[in-house]
């Protein structure tokens, strides 16, 4: 194998977080700010893009850390290494409220497409890179899923996906339509594409975006019920605005107290 082979275990129902088992010399990549804890003897370091390619110079470094800028990710990644004589632990988190996905790359090919925000952490030698679409349609409305993320290698890899997870196993020619911001991802022989909604009221009235994307199988489809975006959508239309004066939200006294303090914002 090229990638580490590393043991884990994922704890936790709503919250949940990972902890992965290195042997001596084992190393781990992570995204900035999913760290949790760890054991002593583990190094961690800053790497320079995913740390898959560190033997190919300078451009092969540039070209690495590049494809993550485009995915709006960050140019460096963390590695975590044990550098003792015996077995170590480090845990990873959840950023918000969902499950975390293991992803063994070796049984989907070597590939696995996924969501730009939706990688969590790997074995070190696994490749984080970027799935560029050739199809015009998914570059004008993809949205959230026009650039994604690919994830290639023979090592394990974990994704977390927002509130419930859905796996769906699609049999050849078998179609599944998926509002963008829920795909969680998808094995590299689903065959992706976006799809305009149609009809009048649906397009003026829905409130469902125009577009979903048709992913037609073979292969496994990973999707969640509560996409980040649409999470922090719906507290941004609840967070109270003006400095947090409102009084009494969600009910009729929350406006006549703005009306008496002179906020006349219903």
């Amino acid at each position: 194998m090229n990638a580490h082979e590393i043991d884990y275990h994922i704890y936790g129902e709503e919250m949940q977080y990972v902890e992965i088992e290195l042997d001596p010399q084992e190393a781990v990549i992570a995204e900035a700010g999913s760290f949790m804890m760890m054991d002593s003897d583990i190094k961690m370091d800053t790497i320079f893009g995913d740390g898959s390619n560190q033997d190919t110079g300078v451009l092969g470094k540039l070209f690495s850390a590049g494809k993550r800028l485009l995915t709006g990710e960050s140019l460096f990644m963390t590695a975590f290494l044990n550098i003792g004589h015996g077995k170590k632990n480090v845990s990873f988190a959840s950023p918000y409220p969902g499950k975390i996905i293991p992803i063994d790359l070796s049984e989907k090919g070597g590939k696995f497409i996924c969501q730009k925000d939706a990688f969590l952490c790997a074995a070190k030698g696994v490749s984080v890179g970027i799935e560029f679409s050739r199809r015009l349609g998914r570059g004008f409305f993809g949205g959230e899923g026009f650039i994604m993320q690919k994830l290639e290698g023979d090592g394990m890899a974990f994704v977390h996906a927002g509130g419930t997870m859905a796996k769906k196993t699609l049999a050849p020619g078998e179609v599944l339509k998926v509002d963008t911001g829920c795909i969680v991802g998808f094995s590299q022989t689903v065959d992706y594409d976006i799809e305009f909604v149609g009809g009048i009221k649906n397009t003026v009235f829905g409130g469902e975006g125009l577009f979903f994307a048709t992913l037609r199988g073979p292969g496994t489809v990973y999707v969640q019920s509560l996409p980040f975006s649409r999470l922090a959508g719906r507290v941004w239309a609840a967070a109270p605005k003006g400095g947090g004066k409102d009084k009494g939200e969600g009910s009729i006294l929350g406006g006549l107290g703005n009306l008496l303090d002179g906020d006349n914002r219903f």
